[in-house]
């Protein structure tokens, strides 16, 4: 797309219609290859601080593997109890995502 830009007569236009992006997306890439010399997609912010730290979140999964049938809110609370710290069910759903733990119940056979 920027090798598109770079042909004589080219307008934004007509590369947004050609590679079918949108004017906009265009224009931002012609404004990064002003501002760094490039048009290389731009480096990720890292997003907010983890809630747990490893040592936590390598507790909680070991009391997964201690009691496989925990709920997450029994999880929440047994890392309140071990850590004190207090953590929200989504937190601790995430740890357990992250490292392949689902905590989905099957229902009961009758």
């Amino acid at each position: 797309m920027a090798q598109a830009l770079t042909e004589p007569g080219a307008r934004q236009a007509q590369v947004a219609a050609r590679f079918c992006v949108s004017l906009a997306f265009v224009g931002k890439l012609v404004r990064r290859q002003r501002q760094t010399g490039s048009v290389a997609a731009l480096p990720g912010r890292g997003g907010p601080p983890r809630c747990l730290d490893a040592a936590a979140q390598a507790w909680l999964v070991a009391q997964v593997g201690r009691q496989p049938d925990a709920t997450l809110v029994e999880l929440r609370d047994a890392l309140q109890a071990e850590t004190g710290q207090r953590v929200s069910i989504g937190v601790v759903w995430r740890v357990l995502d992250e490292q392949g733990l689902r905590r989905k119940k099957k229902p009961a056979c009758h």
